[in-house]
């Protein structure tokens, strides 16, 4: 099995980002699978241009896509991206989409292809806080994830595809007080577990949600 495996680069005002600091010290064999790495430009448009570039040289059997998620407690496998650009902040060149398509022959939404109970169970039997998420939101994350399973389902029905995103790191909180953040090691140690999910589940887990919301 080959893993392209994706991480933004920093953007917003951040020197880092904890995806691509995380990704860059994944392995290059997890569970057998091979894994190939590389990182994105936090621009809409040629995000997936890039990646998809990759997934046609590559052909990879999974495309997993780590972006940052600020604020959020753990690790967050995401269940579905939405057809919508809708930026809060403009991109690392200046575009700001607002109430945009991604694609405008494109489905309304296209769920992740990946065992997304599968890789929370496994982040968390790794010690790491992981919950699913039902919201990429609407800024180059989403705008990737949608873009992906979009030419997934189009042009590489061989492929399983999806996102998943990570806290901050303890670097970039210190002006950010009372903000959750994981070590990269931590989130690394993450990354590898959802990974493994990927390598030992081609369907999910039948798993029941924790919460109602």
């Amino acid at each position: 099995m080959k893993i392209l495996l994706t991480a933004f680069e920093p953007f917003g005002g951040d020197s880092i980002n904890p995806a691509q600091e995380a990704v860059a010290h994944v392995p290059g064999e997890i569970a057998g699978a091979e894994i190939v790495r590389m990182s994105v430009p936090v621009v809409f448009g040629k995000a997936v241009e890039t990646v998809c570039a990759a997934m046609e040289r590559e052909q990879p059997d999974v495309v997993l896509c780590i972006g940052q998620a600020g604020g959020r407690f753990g690790l967050t496998p995401e269940r579905v991206a939405i057809n919508l650009d809708d930026a809060g902040i403009a991109d690392n060149e200046g575009n700001r989409p607002v109430d945009r398509p991604i694609f405008e022959d494109g489905a309304p939404a296209y769920f992740s292809t990946l065992p997304v109970k599968a890789m929370v169970a496994s982040i968390k039997a790794a010690g790491i806080p992981a919950s699913l998420s039902n919201s990429a939101g609407t800024y180059v994350c989403n705008h990737l994830m949608y873009g992906v399973l979009y030419h997934i389902s189009r042009s590489f029905p061989h492929m399983r595809g999806g996102f998943m995103h990570v806290p901050f790191m303890h670097e970039q909180v210190q002006q950010r007080p009372n903000t959750p953040s994981l070590s990269r090691e931590d989130i690394l140690k993450g990354i590898e577990a959802a990974i493994e999910a990927i390598v030992h589940n081609e369907s999910d887990l039948p798993i029941a949600p924790e919460t109602t919301h």
